[in-house]
């Protein structure tokens, strides 16, 4: 009974969300019936029903000639003229019919094109008027600057950096993450990008977009801001003195002052391995209300190291070489296997997840690198190469995806870690379990009972990372889970004489290797876009409507090609959980959603399907042409050929929200 109280008292909470993402919904849907159902009228064409929903009707009432009416299954609507009915579509040749002067197909072939096409007119207008009022009013939108480059992806091995700032793509300005994002997945070839380095510098690039996917990706991130969130449980930034707060602004790293999260990020690194003092400025108080003015408050964070197990990996092949790097200057090629810095062998003498730190430690001089290269038609050889590393500090390209490689950012080259174990550190935390050198079968991760997903940054309550064959490049991702769930039970599943065997290990700091994050999560950064007057409203609204629709074609022709997957598709369900989602935000971002799904309602209805207002159109066009209706056998077979389509990506799109993307999750 209790559970279902506080079911029940937060979906009271909900409730106003819920009914303005319900609304909107039914705004867009309706709007498009009135924009049928307007044209109609003014034809003189009789209106028999006028419907929100389909099937069985709930609630009804008659005002003059035409019946207003609710139905059961809200995922779209109609407009139920004499004369055409999608239900039966014989009445579209019709005779009797056809004589009564106040039917459908009564009307000449351009009043019939007018009341067709009237429904996406309708779309297309309320569109621009929704991204008027947004752009007048103003809204919040991740700028197209990244945050974070992931190790091995296109863009990293292109020489994008964080902090480098995108302002053309394919020579078409960009502003916004959205028009980045959108542009990469709907690409069919190499992309062009340019902008600025963080440094100001000009570039650009050229990227081959990785299409392994759902949808071609480049591997990077939208940019953070400094405006703190919340910390992670057992990680540093939750043991500060005093504690960090919900929007605190961080505006110092030491004596060091930052105005980007990646110069925080890079600051933090740098100065890790010692008492760190961040400035905030504080907006709220211990209760989180609001202060009468921003006050600057010193935090104290100390302790702060990686947690290890006591035992080495190996090292695998060089997954990636960065353009432009000290590593490709030396001549480091993909495939290379990392054997010795310094006259020490990585593996026995240096640990492989320690390299980051360790060409970091030499920046600046030059350091020989002994490689083993594997020669054409069989064999190796050792390589000796000689690099001057740069200043960039180790673990700043965090491996949180399976597979990723391992980024040295000093030398720009990533390799993977294997999960094979080398050495035991005797008396270790590896040691105590039992661990033998050898090939490691997975890790688990478990949440323990007394910690609840509210305070663990994953949601799954078990992770486990496999080390079989398909995921043998885990070695990397795998221990950086370690360090960033330390709440989690740790248990390693490895090989004895042949046989699997489990240990439950309880990870050690390591007071000589400083952990260069400090587990706060910070805010998006979302600048205010905001037209500078109402023309400029005006020519904003029509652009975003313009390359609203353009995004739409592309995504179809996308998904025709199979460059994006059809498991990207939302249905019905996906789509209420979203506007869900976009109500908790406010009105503004409620009246951008309902803009871009009334560009898609309106492109999609026009597509020329039987059944659809497109599918309609070319009928009329045919008849505009010849000068005659298609027959009645013709208009009933493509009908049913048209249901009997969008039924079936009716169950598609439903299938997808239900199991491969619960709406209940949005």
């Amino acid at each position: 009974m209790e559970v279902l109280a506080v079911d029940l008292m937060k979906l009271a909470g909900n409730a106003p969300y819920i009914a303005i993402a319900a609304l909107g919904l039914a705004l867009v849907i309706f709007l498009h019936e009135l924009g049928h159902f307007a044209v109609a009228k003014w034809c003189n064409v009789f209106v028999e029903r006028f419907s929100i929903g389909f099937g069985p009707v709930f609630f009804s009432r008659k005002w003059g000639e035409t019946e207003y009416a609710l139905s059961l299954i809200p995922f779209g609507g109609y407009v139920k003229m004499l004369g055409q009915d999608d239900a039966d579509p014989s009445q579209l040749t019709n005779e009797e019919i056809a004589q009564d002067p106040r039917s459908y197909i009564a009307k000449t072939v351009f009043q019939r094109m007018a009341i067709i096409s009237a429904g996406v007119t309708m779309n297309v207008l309320t569109a621009l008027l929704f991204f008027l009022i947004s752009y007048q009013v103003g809204f919040p939108s991740p700028p197209s600057t990244i945050g974070d480059v992931r190790p091995g992806m296109p863009a990293w091995k292109a020489g994008m950096r964080a902090g480098d700032a995108i302002e053309k793509l394919n020579d078409q300005p960009i502003q916004t993450y959205q028009e980045l994002q959108m542009g990469v997945a709907l690409s069919s070839g190499t992309l062009k990008l340019e902008g600025k380095h963080a440094d100001g510098q000009p570039f650009h690039i050229l990227v081959e977009p990785e299409a392994k996917g759902l949808h071609p990706q480049i591997g990077v991130r939208q940019i953070e801001g400094l405006t703190v969130f919340g910390d992670i449980p057992g990680l540093a930034a939750s043991r500060a003195t005093p504690r960090f707060r919900q929007g605190d602004q961080i505006a110092k790293v030491g004596d060091r002052e930052v105005t980007s999260a990646v110069e925080f990020h890079r600051e933090v690194a740098l100065q890790s391995g010692k008492s760190l003092e961040i400035t905030v400025n504080r907006i709220n108080d211990k209760d989180g209300k609001p202060l009468a003015s921003p006050t600057a408050e010193t935090i104290t964070i100390t302790d702060n190291f990686f947690r290890t197990l006591g035992l080495t990996l190996d090292s695998g092949p060089i997954a990636a070489v960065r353009k432009g790097s000290p590593a490709e200057t030396a001549g480091l090629k993909e495939g290379d296997k990392l054997a010795n810095l310094d006259g020490l062998n990585i593996g026995t003498q240096l640990d492989p997840l320690k390299l980051p730190n360790e060409f970091a430690k030499r920046a600046g001089k030059e350091i020989e690198v002994i490689v083993t290269r594997q020669i054409v038609g069989g064999g190796q050889e050792s390589v000796s190469l000689r690099l001057i590393p740069d200043d960039t500090p180790g673990w700043l390209d965090q491996p949180m995806l399976e597979g990723e490689p391992l980024s040295i950012p000093a030398i720009g080259a990533a390799f993977h870690v294997l999960p094979v174990v080398l050495t035991v550190e005797p008396g270790g935390t590896a040691d105590k379990g039992g661990v033998k050198p050898g090939p490691l079968k997975k890790l688990t991760l478990t949440r323990p009972a007394e910690t609840t997903s509210s305070t663990d940054p994953d949601k799954d309550a078990v992770i486990t990372v496999n080390f079989d064959e398909a995921h043998r490049n885990n070695g990397a991702y795998a221990f950086w889970l370690i360090q960033y769930l330390p709440q989690r039970k740790v248990t390693l599943t490895f090989s004895d004489e042949g046989k699997p065997k489990e240990a439950e290990l309880v990870p050690q700091p390591d007071t000589n290797w400083p952990l260069p994050i400090l587990g706060l999560q910070l805010e998006l950064k979302r600048p205010i876009q905001k037209a500078t007057s109402f023309t400029d409203a005006c020519w904003k609204s029509l652009a975003k409507t313009k390359s609203s629709a353009v995004d739409i074609y592309l995504t179809l022709r996308s998904l025709v090609v199979g460059r994006v997957s059809y498991k990207e598709l939302n249905g019905p369900l996906g789509i209420a959980g979203a506007a869900y989602q976009v109500a908790q935000q406010g009105w503004i971002p409620m009246l951008l959603f309902l803009g871009f799904l009334s560009v898609n309602l309106a492109v999609l209805n026009f597509l020329p399907i039987p059944v659809l207002d497109g599918g309609h159109m070319i009928f009329l066009i045919w008849e505009a042409v010849t000068g005659s209706r298609p027959s009645d056998r013709v208009m009933i077979a493509a009908t049913y050929v048209g249901f009997a389509f969008l039924l079936s990506l009716m169950f598609l799109v439903i299938y997808l929200d239900v199991f491969v993307h619960p709406f209940a999750k949005k």
